[in-house]
């Protein structure tokens, strides 16, 4: 277990934040519609999970999965908005077709977070995210452990950094947890910066 929570906590130290980080932080803030995030697999839950992190701190957002997106859930995506699009490998098939049609819709902006550098991923998006070169710490190396907690990590420092760059407060936090310990925390006071 110690072999294994090593190994994430290197690869996320690992992660070069280079300029388009900041970039891309920049590009949601001036975002005039919505975010959308997409993924498969484990990478769809870090993508929902990030969509979800975006509405509580205030930015619009909203998780599309690329295969119901064939079945009419495309219809979401805007000329105003930002897709960001979860593949370690940046190969899986359904996640590059709903960038392609998001393109044809005319999708503002595409941002890809990816690992593999012959990701096709990488060709699709305006701005990437380099994860690194990951190796898991699976006995067999396949299962995604330290790639997801990279992706993840990624997605809460954009998060966080966009929160930051849009100035939003305890109230504006509050406002969206209207129930739950953060939300009556946020109101009251009652944690500590």
């Amino acid at each position: 277990m110690r072999a294994v929570l090593d190994t994430e906590a290197q690869a996320i130290a690992s992660v070069d934040i280079d300029d388009n980080f900041v970039r891309a932080v920049e590009i949601l803030q001036a975002c005039d519609g919505k975010v959308l995030t997409t993924g498969i697999g484990k990478a769809g839950h870090i993508a929902r999970k990030f969509a979800s992190t975006l509405c509580s701190t205030a930015t619009p957002a909203d998780y599309i999965h690329p295969a119901e997106a064939a079945h009419g859930d495309l219809g979401l995506v805007d000329t105003h908005d930002v897709m960001v699009a979860f593949s370690t490998s940046g190969k899986s098939t359904e996640v590059l077709e709903i960038l392609e049609l998001s393109r044809h819709l005319g999708v503002a902006s595409v941002i890809g977070i990816t690992s593999h550098p012959d990701s096709e991923l990488r060709g699709l998006s305006d701005l990437v995210l380099d994860m690194g070169i990951i190796e898991e710490p699976c006995p067999i190396g396949l299962t995604p452990s330290a790639s997801m907690a990279v992706m993840l990590a990624i997605s809460d420092a954009i998060a966080l950094a966009l929160m930051e760059a849009k100035g939003v407060t305890r109230e504006d936090y509050g406002k969206r947890h209207h129930g739950g310990y953060l939300g009556r925390a946020a109101r009251t006071d009652n944690m500590p910066h």
